[in-house]
């Protein structure tokens, strides 16, 4: 585990009961991505599904539009394909 993450794993479990549940939750509803060890071995899937994020990657990539992606994956909210999209394309373009 980085120490950033054992950091905010401490400070996290740090917090009491009621306000920690609520961080959690807040931190849920914003996040796009979701990667936990329970949920699909760790990959990387879009928050509140099992739906890894590199089926969308691979839709594209195949020359799928974004609506054929959502129709195959009706647990994937619209705005979260959007949203991790932008945030890659943001990602991509930092690093250049």
């Amino acid at each position: 585990m980085s120490k950033i993450l054992q950091l905010c794993s401490a400070a996290f479990h740090n917090l009491p009961v009621g306000i920690g549940l609520c961080y959690l939750a807040a931190m849920k509803a914003k996040s796009v991505v979701m990667i936990d060890p329970e949920i699909m071995s760790g990959t990387p899937c879009f928050a509140g599904t099992r739906v890894p994020v590199r089926a969308l990657l691979d839709y594209i990539e195949g020359g799928e539009s974004l609506d054929d992606f959502l129709e195959q994956f009706p647990t994937v909210a619209r705005k979260q394909a959007i949203a991790f999209l932008e945030q890659a394309s943001e990602r991509l373009l930092a690093a250049v």
